[in-house]
């Protein structure tokens, strides 16, 4: 095991590094070095590590999502009003409709075949997006409208969205029924976990307060409670539900409004952490691309991503008409809402898992998914903010 991280990690470094001097994203050099190492070419990493790579990598999405709440301020949000509610859901609604007309036609399955696999592609990647966003709020760009903020909260409620439908879908196409009750879930979901989480910052913003704890001390509480409520979420299966996720970035931003000079310390500690848990992330996702099932695809799969590509981004443009941004604010948007990773990498292959017709047609349209817009949308991102953005204390470009 010793040897496999030895390798994810420097040959991480080097080829992020490498794509990084070409003006690429360097997630896309990570991203290879997982299909490099992965078992379905060269083979090198331990299957133990394999075996954790789930909770590997949700350590890593802990980690980023709670600097994006240590660094969220609410009060900007609200600022935001309508658009940041409604870029949690329409734009993964308009992409899993953009699925329902065009899968049916390009890849000849069902009508409850492209629903299922719509779930899996409607969802973003915080993993990709909330880094990017945390850059763009540092430098200064788009502070002002709070575009940057709307779009890191917006892509990690979208995921508990896209999830819950995922689950109802693959629950008819098992048993053959679905009930309205089903989707209680969605909205439990999203309130438990954002209550649980500023109970919980609160709590930890008075304990910061009374007891003197080093900020190394603050970050690992932070953490095992972040696992605790994380724990939480998988333990609830009914129909009331619990988005960990969504209870770990409520708790970071609750401790950002309570002890602001608190939570400016705690997300530097973050940032350093992220360095590691980055690299885990996105090799670990590599390594589940398996390039044999991309190839098979062909290039109705690929025209078929880029399809509901047009339908999401059509989304973004439906929840931002008649705000304040401008044509270019909007555009980035739509850029910024465009990568896939973590949730199709972790729940790509359930369909196959569970035996369903569609399960390798699914996980190939995926595995595409990620290979396209994880690097064309963090490319996109970094092409055009300074571009599209205007930066704090300055005109509108």
């Amino acid at each position: 095991m010793l040897l496999s991280l030895a390798l994810l990690f420097l040959l991480g470094m080097v080829l992020g590094k490498i794509f990084e001097k070409l003006k690429l994203p360097k997630l896309l050099g990570m991203l290879l070095t997982g299909i490099l190492l992965g078992p379905y070419l060269l083979n090198l990493l331990d299957p133990e590590i394999l075996n954790i790579s789930t909770e590997l990598r949700q350590i890593a999405l802990i980690i980023i999502l709670t600097r994006a709440g240590l660094n969220l301020d609410i009060q900007d949000l609200k600022k935001v009003g309508r658009p940041a509610i409604l870029m949690c859901f329409v734009p993964a609604c308009f992409e899993i409709t953009g699925m329902l007309i065009f899968a049916p036609i390009f890849l000849k399955i069902t009508i409850l075949e492209a629903a299922i696999m719509g779930t899996v592609i409607a969802a973003v990647s915080p993993a990709v997006v909330v880094p990017k966003m945390l850059r763009l709020m540092e430098e200064g760009y788009g502070v002002n409208k709070s575009i940057p903020q709307m779009i890191m909260a917006g892509s990690s409620v979208d995921d508990v969205f896209v999830i819950v439908l995922f689950t109802a879908f693959t629950g008819l196409a098992k048993s053959g029924t679905i009930t309205p009750i089903h989707f209680l879930t969605i909205p439990t979901s999203i309130i438990f976990g954002l209550i649980g989480g500023i109970i919980v910052g609160i709590a930890l913003s008075i304990l910061f307060k009374k007891v003197h704890i080093r900020d190394s001390g603050k970050v690992i509480i932070i953490l095992s409670i972040s696992f605790l409520l994380v724990t939480l979420e998988h333990s609830m299966t009914g129909v009331i539900g619990f988005s960990g996720l969504l209870a770990v970035m409520a708790l970071g931003a609750t401790i950002q409004q309570k002890r602001h000079e608190v939570s400016q310390r705690l997300s530097s500690k973050f940032s350093k952490l992220w360095v590691a848990a980055e690299l885990l992330l996105f090799v670990l996702v590599g390594a589940t691309v398996n390039i044999s099932y991309a190839l098979k695809a062909g290039v109705s799969a690929i025209v078929l991503i880029f399809c509901v590509l047009l339908f999401r981004m059509s989304g973004v443009f439906v929840c931002l008409f008649k705000t304040k941004l401008n044509r270019k604010e909007k555009i980035f948007a739509a850029f910024a809402y465009m990568p896939k990773a973590t949730v199709q990498a972790a729940i790509g292959g359930l369909p196959l898992a569970m035996g369903l017709a569609c399960g390798n047609i699914i996980l190939t349209v995926a595995v595409l998914a990620i290979l396209i817009t994880a690097p064309l949308g963090a490319a996109l991102v970094d092409a055009t903010y300074k571009k599209f953005l205007a930066k704090d204390g300055g005109s509108e470009v």
